[in-house]
């Protein structure tokens, strides 16, 4: 373990990118209930169905799909917009206090959509759509649009659906979510769906310690980039005492819980095959711990196409799967050539994401460039 001989420490790009991995089970796959690990993780990036499958896979021994799916239609994870307004899956324990210590991020995304929401009372909006998805009620987004509609023949039907999901915290209920189902978004009000209450008042500070402990070493800027919420510094500072603190190689500071692991950088760190916008590439506002700068633009222009790959705990690569004929082939694009061992390793990892997304049929892997 690194050794800290003061308050100012460096730590390097490879202490970092060690720290986080380990922090995000990315550095050896643990035995851990699926329940557990998405709560250590504070959520997984859920905008389509099958990213939070891959990031379990990526990080759990013996994980399995239909492991996921039971809690999902149990309704002891759930799927709901919140940090960084974009959908998560997380416990039905976590939603009711995610969910609303995130509405300030919902909120600013609403005020993108003012204009096409004139004459609208946001109040009167969420009485409405809560008609439709409370009390054991669901209601497709087309059909909350409708009724909105109906009320505002001119408004934006976009905006109405944006506003909805800003004022009202609502989950989308199976079969959405389940890997091989599909469907329409159908939601519910989250605490109606889970019979939690929502907290009125989340713990900031709590919630900061644990930001640390699944992505830290960090700073404040970097808590804020996790969750979409800005002025966090207070609640940082409360928790200053408690911490420690280092800096970054270029002056950064950063925060950290004493107890929490900082490997050595060269502690191995083995190829994993991640989801579409895996969270350890979207938590920090440097993410440069992850991947060098300028690949970031790389993975954007794809959007929700393809899912990347990290090679020596750095992200390498793009790869998504196609089946045909009868053969489901994962194709691998790197940015940089890989060398033969690091080949041998990635290809071994794809042989498991294979298992895992297309079982029962032949499989290839193929290689290219960028």
């Amino acid at each position: 373990m690194t050794k800290t001989s003061g308050p100012t420490r460096v730590l390097t790009r490879r202490e970092l990118n060690r720290a986080t991995l380990d922090r995000q089970l990315l550095l050896r796959r643990v035995r851990m209930p699926v329940p557990d690990a998405v709560e250590h993780l504070l959520g997984l990036q859920a905008q389509n169905t099958k990213p939070p499958y891959l990031a379990l896979a990526a990080r759990l021994d013996g994980f399995s799909r239909d492991e996921l799916s039971e809690l999902i239609e149990s309704r002891r994870v759930v799927r709901i917009p919140a940090m960084r307004s974009t959908v998560h899956l997380m416990t039905a324990a976590d939603a009711v206090v995610l969910r609303p210590f995130s509405g300030p991020a919902l909120e600013r995304e609403l005020k993108m959509f003012r204009k096409g929401l004139t004459g609208v009372d946001l109040d009167e909006l969420a009485a409405l759509a809560g008609e439709l998805t409370t009390g054991g009620r669901t209601a497709t987004i087309k059909e909350i649009a409708e009724r909105l509609l109906e009320r505002w023949p001119d408004a934006d039907p976009l905006a109405l659906k944006i506003a909805a999901r800003a004022r009202l915290p609502l989950a989308q209920v199976p079969p959405r979510g389940i890997w091989g189902r599909g469907g329409q978004v159908t939601v519910a009000t989250l605490d109606s769906y889970t019979g939690l209450p929502l907290d009125p008042a989340p713990d900031a500070v709590r919630l900061a310690r644990r930001y640390l402990a699944a992505f830290g070493p960090a700073s404040v800027q970097d808590l804020q980039a996790w969750c979409g919420v800005t002025r966090l510094r207070p609640y940082v500072e409360q928790l200053r005492p408690e911490l420690l603190v280092f800096r970054d190689e270029n002056g950064t500071e950063l925060f950290d819980l004493p107890g929490a692991p900082r490997p050595d950088a060269d502690t191995p760190a083995p190829p994993r095959f991640l989801g579409e916008y895996d969270n350890v590439l979207l938590s920090h506002a440097d993410r440069s711990r992850v991947m060098d700068r300028e690949l970031w633009r790389e993975v954007s222009a794809r959007r929700y196409s393809y899912g990347t790959f990290t090679v020596d705990g750095f992200l390498r690569g793009l790869w998504r799967i196609a089946e045909d004929g009868g053969t489901a082939t994962l194709a691998a694009e790197t940015f940089t050539p890989l060398t033969g061992a690091e080949r041998a390793a990635v290809e071994e990892e794809a042989a498991g994401v294979l298992r895992l997304a297309a079982p029962g049929v032949r499989h290839d892997l193929r290689f290219s460039d960028v």
